[in-house]
């Protein structure tokens, strides 16, 4: 299996605006083999404390058993070396024996985190576009020296720390 970069994203929703165009949006990614869904799972509490939750995956069992099997060789690998890098290897397929990371217990800890009226969305998403250019790097014996998201709101603070009184001349 080749493994892109994976981004675990936290999304928390008010009210119940939900018009279906955040999961055509991830089918249109998905479609153009932009991203992978490792575990999509939305969880939606109501006004009275109602709970629906739905879980989503890309991965078929077969799959995310191999997905489970090199996150706990890697895990291993630092914890103790190969050796345990190949019992790790066994547990993390085993974990995913269902074809999902987030289980029920994951469900309960969501559902006694939002409050009524609210929802929240974890995915675990596989970047498949960046796939091709991390191997171009590998083949041309480049190493990866930082890997950091910038979001818009760290622009604005950037800002904000390097703004200039315009009388003084003085930093802000």
């Amino acid at each position: 299996m080749t493994l892109g970069p994976v981004q675990m994203l936290v999304v928390g929703f008010e009210g119940d605006h939900f018009t279906g165009e955040i999961l055509a949006e991830l089918k249109r990614l998905r479609e153009q083999d932009v991203i992978r869904l490792i575990d999509l799972m939305f969880v939606k509490k109501d006004e009275e404390g109602n709970v629906e939750a739905r879980q989503l995956s890309d991965l078929g069992q077969e799959e995310a058993m191999e997905f489970g099997a090199i996150v706990g060789a890697l895990i291993g690998f630092g914890a103790g070396g190969e050796e345990e890098a190949r019992r790790a290897a066994v547990v993390g397929a085993t974990e995913l024996e269902d074809g999902h990371v987030f289980d029920d217990d994951d469900v309960w800890y969501v559902t006694d985190a939002i409050p009524n009226g609210t929802a929240a969305a974890i995915a675990l998403m596989e970047h498949r576009w960046a796939i091709p250019l991390r191997d171009a790097i590998g083949r041309a014996h480049g190493v990866t020296l930082a890997d950091e998201w910038v979001h818009a709101k760290d622009l604005v603070a950037i800002g904000v720390a390097s703004k200039v009184d315009e009388e003084t001349g003085a930093p802000a």
